[in-house]
């Protein structure tokens, strides 16, 4: 590609809304360009390397028998109304993405569970079929509320989307590894470091999966590690360990409870200012969050006042319209002691506690002080309900667990039963000859945010530096002076063309432009081999 005629326009400037090294080189080298928040548009470089990384996501996919095919994007609203989650997207993002039409109602695809499951489930109906594995590489669509740093978090991009059927649980879970293994490989040749860690399966379902987590300070995503066993967890799957055995209220010091005015003051910080004890932090206090549980059962979740709380997955946070709907639960001043009518559970920590804790009083300023957990309330259940720290201990071996910012690379699934038990025809006859569900799994990489992340994690102050695997070129001939030297000119050529013939990527820089406006290009662009052509150095009959 002659650079005289590449659809390239270089930005010495940082974009204004760039947020991070990788997100504004790729704009300034004229990689992409942004048409709205979160909607880029990728120009001949960026497509280039998005192909690439494509090339190699096929190459390993295939090489473990995953069949490629193309979904529609649009796909009937009935079928997400079959698996339950249009219920679930309902509270969160699918309104955004439904369109309406003569035929119908349809849904753009942020994923594709739903139509995989009807079109195998159609051409499959014997087990001596199984295992499937399908996947596209396709564009997706997600109403965030947040997009940032360019491709890493968009409303619309690239990915390769993946589906297992398998006759049995066993089967799944060896499908399941082929892909992992798969993956692991990917991300070697891309050469993306990546940590699979445990998470929450969200919107997808399922048990088991994993987020492949990229460690870099860009990342707004975070995940626990031990230094000591290697577990990994995402912080909003990762559980602590605690030593020792649960405490015995009658052996917890403090007296009946008794309530205390707090006027106006509903916060934990608030409440400890107004005691002024040193002996009471915000440890002693309980946190209560109120909640509706996945089958919309109203739930207080207690944790230490001095740990952030974890809303498991499905549940949903008491908003002003809730809390009408429960005038016995008052918004700043709630607590266990007393209260009817509505679930309580509890992080496991408040088992092991040597001490007493102030609690909201169910009544409008006020407080109740000498709560002992287990002597004047008990919980439903105890559970993990606290995000993780660094210097929590690990959950398997008690070692020092430490958060790690990085970016979610891809996402992996054991969905079993999920989807089948729930949808209409999704079964095949099994070696018993009965008829049976299949076991899914689904896997999810990338590729437009897999660009952005190997661009964060390659440059310098100068520009992009692409590893060889996904550059847009494998060599950019920079020649000076072409126009004013037929040497340079026929020598830059020549290389130019038998290079190409070689098999070879190229991008010849042939534009009539300054050498300092040349380099500065180089630089910005990123490609990992160049070859300087110029008068000074063909006189001493060599290239750079």
């Amino acid at each position: 590609m002659r650079m005289s005629n590449l659809l390239l326009r270089t930005l010495r400037e940082d974009p204004a809304d760039a947020e991070s090294a990788g997100h504004s080189l790729l704009v300034r080298a004229g990689y992409i360009r942004r048409l709205a928040s979160g909607i880029y548009t990728l120009l001949p470089l960026g497509q280039k390397v998005a192909s690439r990384i494509a090339g190699i996501v096929r190459d390993e996919q295939d090489r473990v028998g995953m069949q490629e095919i193309v979904m529609p994007v649009l796909s009937p609203y009935e079928i997400w109304e079959e698996s339950g989650r249009a219920a679930y997207f309902g509270q969160d993002a699918l309104p955004a993405m439904i369109t309406e039409n003569r035929g119908g109602t349809f849904v753009l695809g942020p994923t594709h569970e739903e139509v995989a499951t009807k079109l195998v489930s159609a051409e499959v109906d014997s087990y001596r079929q199984l295992p499937v594995t399908v996947y596209q590489i396709q564009s997706k669509f997600r109403d965030e509320a947040r997009p940032r740093s360019g491709l890493l978090r968009g409303r619309e991009f690239t990915m390769s989307d993946a589906y297992s059927f398998d006759a049995n649980k066993e089967a799944m879970i060896a499908s399941y590894q082929l892909v992992f293994a798969a993956y692991q490989r990917i991300f070697d040749r891309l050469e993306i470091p990546v940590v699979p860690v445990s998470a929450q399966s969200g919107a997808i379902g399922g048990d088991v999966n994993h987020e492949w987590m990229a460690p870099t300070e860009v990342g707004e995503d975070y995940f626990a590690s031990c230094e000591s066993c290697g577990h990994a967890a995402n912080i909003e799957a990762a559980s602590r360990r605690y030593d020792g055995t649960p405490s015995d209220p009658a052996l917890v010091s403090g007296a009946q409870p008794s309530v205390f005015s707090t006027p106006n003051v509903s916060s934990i910080d608030d409440v400890v200012q107004l005691l002024r004890d040193p002996d009471v932090t915000s440890s002693h206090i309980l946190k209560a969050i109120a909640c509706l549980d996945s089958q919309l059962t109203a739930v207080i979740i207690l944790v230490p006042g001095d740990r952030d709380a974890r809303i498991p997955h499905g549940w949903q946070l008491f908003d002003d319209a809730l809390f009408e709907q429960h005038p016995e639960l008052i918004r700043g001043f709630i607590g266990p002691v007393g209260l009817s009518g509505v679930r309580v559970v509890a992080d496991e920590s408040l088992q092991y506690a040597s001490h007493a804790f102030i609690t909201g009083a169910n009544i409008t300023d006020q407080h109740l002080r000498d709560v002992v957990v287990g002597r004047d309330f008990a919980p439903e259940s105890f559970g993990s309900f606290v995000v993780v720290r660094d210097g929590d201990q690990c959950p398997d071996c008690g070692g020092v667990m430490h958060l790690r910012r990085s970016v979610e690379a891809a996402h992996t699934f054991q969905l079993g039963l999920h989807y089948t038990t729930k949808m209409n025809n999704t079964t095949f006859v099994a070696d018993d000859g009965t008829e049976q569900p299949f076991w899914m799994g689904c896997y999810g990489f990338g590729i437009t945010r897999a660009l952005a992340l190997i661009a964060e994690l390659n440059n310098d102050d100068n520009g992009l530096i692409w590893p060889v695997s996904v550059a847009p070129f494998d060599v950019h001939i920079v020649a000076l002076g072409m126009q004013r030297s037929a040497d340079v000119a026929n020598a830059a050529t020549g290389i130019y063309d038998a290079l190409g013939a070689a098999g070879l990527r190229v991008l010849f820089d042939d534009r009539d432009v300054s050498a300092g406006v040349k380099f500065a290009d180089a630089d910005l662009i990123g490609v990992p081999e160049r070859i300087l052509v110029g008068t000074k150095g063909l006189e001493r009959g060599i290239v750079e």
